[in-house]
């Protein structure tokens, strides 16, 4: 005859057996009756999932009922029996436990899915970024074949040092015969100058990229719900709010400088900050059909 869980508890008491002992045997009694008004729908593996994820809630299960074994309180409860609480407190864990399972898909669907359109979150590398700059130099390279300063070529590396590649380096030092090594070694320079500057644009970055997938978690909870129901209003305006915020962060997002200052570049070069403005200057006035795509100051 299969033992219910009351007689595992009286036994428990009468006995006066190590706690452990009850802890495991409830346990196992839990693994082995799956309780069908309650988890009738539910996979095997998706049950046993769910009684390894409660148990550190049937420890406190059992403590929370022998209190109330001893206390009368609260007087609904202290006539239950032992099964009939637990199962109480299995169905409730289960709701809860399914709810956290979804979600948790949710989620996950909605990181894998931004990693196609990244809707939201999409940013726009300015201008000069390595294709353009690649076209800039390659202007610049003509503009200046004759002359033996590489000065304008090396200010706008600099100034462009975050979508600046080792290949793309290589490739202006064949082309330029500026020594690869001293470009490279001024490049570490800014970017050691630069780097608060640019963790701080990182962290800004990835709390946008976070804002976008709390959006498209909110869209796919909110597809689970029926509409005009109270939780599906709430999520709603959660998802409204979400996206006022997103729309912000984007806003200052594309507003971050993420190239440096002419100041900064003047610095590495070891020239006047008037030089580099004058050197930008004159780059503008020569390659005037870029000047409303590049941005040098």
């Amino acid at each position: 005859m299969k033992q219910s869980l009351n007689d595992l508890f009286l036994n428990y008491d009468k006995k006066n057996s190590r706690r452990k002992e009850l802890d495991g045997l409830v346990y196992q009694h839990l693994h082995k009756n799956r309780i069908n008004r309650i988890f009738g729908g539910w996979t095997q593996d998706d049950y046993e999932d769910f009684i390894s994820w409660f148990y550190p809630r049937l420890r406190k299960a059992i403590d929370d009922y022998r209190m109330i074994l001893m206390t009368g309180k609260p007087e609904n409860a202290a006539d239950m029996s032992f099964e009939t609480y637990i199962q109480r407190i299995m169905r409730i864990s289960s709701k809860e436990y399914r709810l956290r399972k979804i979600t948790k898909s949710v989620t996950e669907y909605s990181a894998w899915s931004a990693h196609v359109p990244e809707l939201y979150a999409y940013e726009t590398a300015p201008s000069y970024s390595y294709n353009m700059s690649n076209d800039i130099i390659s202007r610049i390279i003509t503009i200046n074949k004759n002359r033996k300063s590489p000065k304008q070529i090396i200010t706008l590396i600099l100034k462009c040092y975050n979508y600046v590649s080792d290949d793309f380096l290589e490739d202006v030092s064949a082309r330029t015969g500026i020594n690869a090594q001293k470009l490279r070694a001024m490049l570490d320079v800014i970017r050691a100058k630069r780097q608060k500057i640019d963790d701080k644009n990182y962290h800004i970055r990835e709390r946008v990229y976070c804002q976008f997938y709390r959006c498209m978690v909110y869209e796919r909870r909110l597809s689970y719900l029926s509409e005009n129901t109270a939780a599906y209003l709430k999520l709603k305006e959660k998802l409204i709010k979400a996206r006022i915020r997103l729309e912000n962060m984007r806003k200052r997002m594309a507003k971050l400088r993420t190239y440096a200052s002419n100041r900064e570049v003047s610095e590495v070069i070891g020239i006047s900050k008037g030089a580099v403005d004058s050197c930008f200057f004159n780059l503008r006035a020569k390659l005037k059909t870029l000047s409303d795509k590049a941005e040098f100051n």
